[in-house]
């Protein structure tokens, strides 16, 4: 009977200490996983990864708001759409956005919210912006004209302390612009979409002298003194101008 209790005891002791080898190669597998996961798939590299993707995007963010852009809602009007069950009601926004320093563009968006739609239309109208050169950061070098479908209007320079003599629209792009001295005038149409287009139209025509200077090979100054200046004063129109 002893023999049969050793016999029967020493397969019981052998198993346990196979059934116990297994186990700790296991937890080395594991924790290798583990540690193969944080270095690699895991969420240690992917997760420091991701964090510098959102410092870029964050950085991203930071410039665009650090810009400080003026942001002008010109128009917002109500639109429908008729569908199989009714009508669908939204609205439809126009805004204009500069920087106030010879910077500006306007977009137009629609959405089933206001606020939504004049989201959307902001974010349009920052990747459309154009450059305009003013004068002593104040004014228009020139006068210009523009058009647009059914709207017209004139643009013309203006001395010191004139103001913005515009309205509608039209103030809204010159106060996102920088321009503190313009006379405008709107013939035609009162649509705020064909006024804004036709002022763009007539800002993108605007060049300085000193665009005009390079294109024809030429001084600054030698063009500013056509116009009876010496040259002296030629000389000192051309260093104070301010693009």
């Amino acid at each position: 009977m002893a023999d049969e209790n050793t016999n029967s005891e020493q397969p019981i002791a052998a198993e346990n200490p196979q059934g116990g080898q297994p186990q700790q190669p296991e937890a080395r597998e594991g924790r290798g996983r583990g540690d193969r996961g944080g270095r690699g798939r895991g969420g240690g590299d992917r997760g420091g990864r991701g964090g510098r993707r959102d410092d870029r995007r964050g950085n991203r963010n930071d410039d665009d708001g650090g810009e400080e852009l003026i942001e002008k809602l010109v128009h917002i009007n109500r639109v429908s759409k008729t569908v199989k069950g009714g009508k669908r009601f939204g609205f439809a926004a126009l805004v204009v956005v500069g920087d106030g320093k010879g910077r500006v563009g306007f977009g137009h968006a629609k959405a089933r919210e206001v606020p939504e739609a004049i989201t959307k239309a902001t974010a349009s109208a920052k990747k459309k912006m154009v450059r305009v050169p003013l004068k002593e950061g104040r004014t228009l070098h020139h006068d210009g004209r523009g058009h647009f479908g059914a709207g017209k209007v004139n643009v013309r320079t203006a001395p010191a302390g004139t103001g913005i003599i515009a309205g509608g629209p039209m103030r809204a792009v010159f106060e996102s612009l920088g321009v503190a001295d313009v006379v405008t005038k709107s013939v035609g149409t009162s649509n705020p979409y064909n006024m804004i287009r036709a002022t763009f139209d007539a800002l993108t025509n605007q060049t300085s002298p000193k665009s005009v200077a390079q294109r024809r090979g030429k001084k600054v100054a030698d063009l500013l003194g056509r116009g009876g200046a010496s040259e002296v004063e030629a000389e000192a129109a051309a260093e104070a101008i301010v693009e």
